[in-house]
């Protein structure tokens, strides 16, 4: 006999005390009887009314927005931008939070992560428990950064540019993004139609006027006539391949950061904040120390910017080996690099390529893996080379966690970790710890 399905919950709501925050923009609460909640555009401590957005009778959680504020936080703000709130874009998690508070939430998110996932307290992963502002980002409250170099914009059928809500398909139509940096709003893509089109994606290198937009047409759709405010290069998503096809200027933008311009093609990846790519090339360096003749590791190199730093300081004497799966990354990566003869870049996944490279040991390595982490089969293998020291870049606290434990295993502990705000407004933080072998391993 079939089982009767479950009961929605979406449209309850619950007057609850808002606990600790949780990794993804929101807050723990419960109900009278037990039942767990996760809240977004709530802060701990407040007293608040939760609405159900998403859940069911029995399930192990409800998400829910706070719709009402009974008792507010001494940190709340009202949200500066006239499109954050519950049920409208979701972009922004933390737009009702004063900056500094919003830093001290991500704190303790990470902390926790450490905690539960490493086994580490912030004293033993070398960590003073903050949250760094990026240099020259607005912090007092009621001010904005505008940081955000690329946005995909979502369309609507009418060929309206919106931005997505929460965990929805669904578009909040916006007239403008506050947190997207001056280059992207300067092409006014909010102000245009998008007929046939299913999102419009808009970058603004730093460090050049390059303005790049990409456009994924819906099935069948084709490409509109548009002008925009600024000269742009515009390409385009296919519709059988999901390649991305040139359309009109550049296939690319360049990007200018630690003494260099480098080629980002095809939308590849860049550091979104403006200040994100010197800032974290500074810290991995100040963490690695090169010295002159060191054999470096650049894993997931993107378009070689560990890899130029360190071969800068490693001198003719020394060599580096970037490793990056991504094939056009790998094209740009060998023409940004193409002066320093020292650095040679391998296309392919880390996990297949670094075992056929035949090294047997190195000086230094930087480790910047995508969201889910580098895994335990990379870390052991990256252990085994006994390198001097290594910088793990993370955008993940979570997967950060996982993977130090891992290296914990194979024998190396962190010696120094700092926490960079490179997201303001979102629940997102970018992390750089360096270890070193353990006493009890060396």
């Amino acid at each position: 006999m079939q089982a009767e399905p479950k009961k929605s919950l979406v449209g309850e709501e619950y007057e609850v005390e808002v606990g600790p925050v949780a990794h993804g923009g929101h807050c723990i609460a419960r109900t009278d009887e037990g039942q767990v909640l996760f809240v977004r555009h709530a802060l701990p401590g407040e007293r608040v009314i939760a609405r159900v957005t998403d859940g069911e009778e029995g399930a192990r959680f409800l998400r829910t927005d706070a719709v009402q504020i009974l008792t507010p936080s001494k940190d709340r703000v009202e949200a500066p931008c006239p499109f954050s709130g519950p049920g409208k874009c979701g972009g922004c998690d933390w737009q009702h939070a004063a900056p500094g508070a919003q830093r001290r939430l991500k704190a303790v998110v990470i902390a926790e992560q450490l905690e539960r996932l490493a086994g580490l307290s912030p004293d033993e992963a070398h960590w003073d428990g903050t949250v760094e502002p990026a240099p020259g980002d607005k912090v007092a409250k009621g001010e904005v950064p505008a940081w955000r170099t690329r946005v995909q914009y979502a369309v609507d059928a009418d060929g309206h540019a919106g931005l997505r809500k929460h965990r929805s398909h669904d578009i909040e139509p916006v007239t403008h993004c506050m947190i997207a940096a001056p280059g992207v709003s300067e092409l006014g893509i909010e102000k245009r139609e998008w007929p046939q089109m299913a999102t419009v994606e808009a970058i603004a290198a730093t460090g050049s006027h390059d303005r790049q937009v990409i456009l994924t047409p819906r099935p069948g759709g084709r490409l509109p006539i548009v002008e925009l405010d600024k000269p742009v290069s515009v390409l385009r998503v296919g519709e059988k391949d999901g390649g991305i096809h040139r359309v009109h200027g550049r296939p690319f933008v360049r990007e200018r950061a630690a003494d260099r311009t480098w080629r980002v093609g095809n939308g590849g990846f860049w550091q979104v904040h403006p200040k994100a790519a010197d800032l974290l090339v500074e810290a991995v360096m100040q963490g690695l120390m090169p010295k002159k003749g060191d054999m470096a590791l650049d894993l997931y190199c993107g378009v070689g910017l560990f890899a130029g730093a360190l071969a800068e300081r490693v001198g003719d004497k020394g060599a580096v080996l970037g490793i990056e799966s991504g094939k056009r990354a790998v094209e740009d990566a060998r023409h940004n690099l193409q002066d320093l003869d020292r650095v040679r870049i391998e296309h392919g996944k880390v996990e297949a390529v670094l075992p056929r490279t035949g090294i047997t040991d190195v000086d230094l390595v930087v480790l910047d893996p995508p969201r889910a982490g580098a895994g335990k089969q990379t870390v052991t293998h990256l252990a085994s080379l006994t390198p001097r020291r290594i910088a793990y870049v993370a955008c993940d606290p979570a997967a950060l966690a996982r993977d130090l434990k891992y290296f914990a295993e194979a024998g190396y502990a962190p010696r120094r970790m700092r926490a960079f705000d490179l997201f303001p407004m979102t629940h997102h933080v970018e992390c750089v710890v360096v270890l070193e072998r353990s006493a009890k391993s060396a």
